[in-house]
């Protein structure tokens, strides 16, 4: 069936607009809650949020929803999207709620569902959902005397402190480094602080004063500026940048030097395979990630697993076919012997590793690799025509067969649409970094101009 309300990451909109309402918020929680009450013994789920000021709208109305069909509610407030996959396990709970639209800007919001596994629900599942959400009126409700209750879970945040603390290797400390962190004015405002410090790190915080609309606003993992201008200030050995809910991260090293996804993976990878940690015998990413990540492990005797661009297509590759580390070029870094899903801290956690055992500046650590020059461009689709209708245009089509022709095998080209947005995203990459700049406008201006 097709799907009405569920993306590439849960449900996502402006918030107190469709599909992000407090209606459709109390309905997916009812549907949902349906789906998972299996048994008879007390039902559970955790739900924590972002600092969104749509998080009081979403919050209450998704409360309501469980209760109403029986189950018990721990809110758990502010707090990371990985925390909810953490403590959706450790509390043995039936499914986990995260209020928060990652990167987005404050006007957005979204949902996300765990499993009681504390993973993140699969295609299957979501669709199961949709299917109640299409029948509302059909999904029982619990009787007065069984209805659900719901409690604020107070020490939500020091128990993911300490989770977080226990995946950095018990024969390190951070003393003697300096560490910007940047918070995004999101959910790890006070863990992410509290994790370095306790770890030992002189820590300097940025974008740690959350209003309820400053959430990623000239911050965090996609406005990195702040966080490699505060490097430089401070004189610090790396800086660390968190989106909104901090499950996903970009390092800057000691000069100022953006370090993405694909390098994070790069040096992770490098040092569990040394280790003989890595499992599956490669790393798992998505169609984003650069070819040179590609060669640099083919020259360790690794391989990439390519998926699509999700964080929770790259958790299921892995757990299919027996990977332990994935991620995306954008920063989700997904390392399954601690978490459920992406993990800015953990992963930065493994990368100060890295540079405390070779006792070496961060800038001669993190760059594993050369990428091959990469450029993407979001092309806005205003005109109402769906997405899937402008790539199967004629002209389109034609434009990119045109750039595949120009790269003549020495790079690709990718094109898909925004799971999150109303959005073509037009990527090339290839040797000839002119080339690829032109490969890329020529089929972004295509696109334009059909729509």
């Amino acid at each position: 069936m097709s799907r009405k309300y569920f993306g590439t990451d849960g449900i996502r909109g402006k918030a107190n607009e469709e599909p992000v309402t407090a209606e459709i918020a109390l309905a997916v929680a009812k549907a949902a809650g349906a789906h998972f009450l299996r048994g008879n013994h007390r039902h559970t789920v955790v739900i924590g949020k972002d600092t969104r000021l749509s998080g009081y709208l979403l919050e209450p109305a998704l409360t309501a929803g469980f209760i109403s069909v029986g189950m018990d509610v721990v809110l758990l407030g502010p707090v990371p999207t990985p925390a909810v996959g953490m403590l959706t396990r450790s509390m043995r709970a039936d499914m986990g709620v995260m209020i928060s639209a990652s990167h987005n800007p404050f006007e957005d919001n979204g949902i996300k569902l765990f499993g009681p596994d504390g993973f993140k629900l699969s295609d299957d599942v979501e669709a199961k959902i949709e299917a109640r959400l299409q029948d509302n009126r059909s999904i029982p409700l619990a009787s007065s005397t069984k209805l659900g209750r719901a409690r604020r879970l107070d020490d939500a945040s020091g128990r993911y402190i300490e989770f977080v603390k226990n995946t950095f290797p018990k024969d390190l400390r951070l003393d003697g480094m300096k560490v910007v962190i940047d918070c995004a004015n999101g959910a790890a405002y006070k863990v992410a602080p509290t994790v370095l410090y306790e770890l030992g790190a002189e820590v300097i915080p940025v974008a740690v004063t959350p209003d309820g609309f400053n959430i990623n606003r000239d911050c965090g993992a996609t406005a990195t500026s702040l966080m490699q201008e505060a490097v430089v200030t401070h004189g610090a050995d790396i800086g660390i940048a968190l989106d909104g809910d901090a499950d996903r991260l970009i390092l800057a090293d000691e000069h100022g030097q953006i370090v993405d996804g694909d390098q994070v993976m790069a040096i992770i990878a490098k040092t569990l395979h040394a280790r003989e940690l890595l499992k599956g015998g490669g790393v798992v990413a998505t169609v984003m990630s650069n070819m040179g990540l590609e060669t640099y492990l083919r020259d360790l005797g690794l391989e990439l697993i390519r998926t699509p661009v999700g964080d929770r297509y790259v958790v299921q590759t892995m757990r299919e076919q027996g990977y332990n580390l994935g991620g995306e070029q954008s920063g989700h870094m997904v390392i399954s012997d601690h978490t459920t899903t992406g993990d800015g801290l953990i992963a930065a956690l493994q990368v100060l590793a890295a540079v405390i055992r070779a006792d070496r500046p961060a800038s001669e650590v993190v760059r594993g690799f050369t990428p091959l020059p990469q450029l993407l461009k979001n092309v806005r689709i205003t005109s109402g025509v769906p997405l899937d209708d402008v790539l199967g245009m004629g002209k389109v089509q034609d434009a990119i067969k045109a750039g595949e022709e120009q790269l003549d095998g020495t790079g690709r080209v990718l094109i898909r649409k925004s799971g999150t947005e109303p959005l073509i995203r037009v990527m090339a990459e290839g040797e000839d970094s002119d080339l690829v700049n032109t490969v890329v406008s020529e089929i972004s201006d295509t696109i334009s101009n059909v729509t």
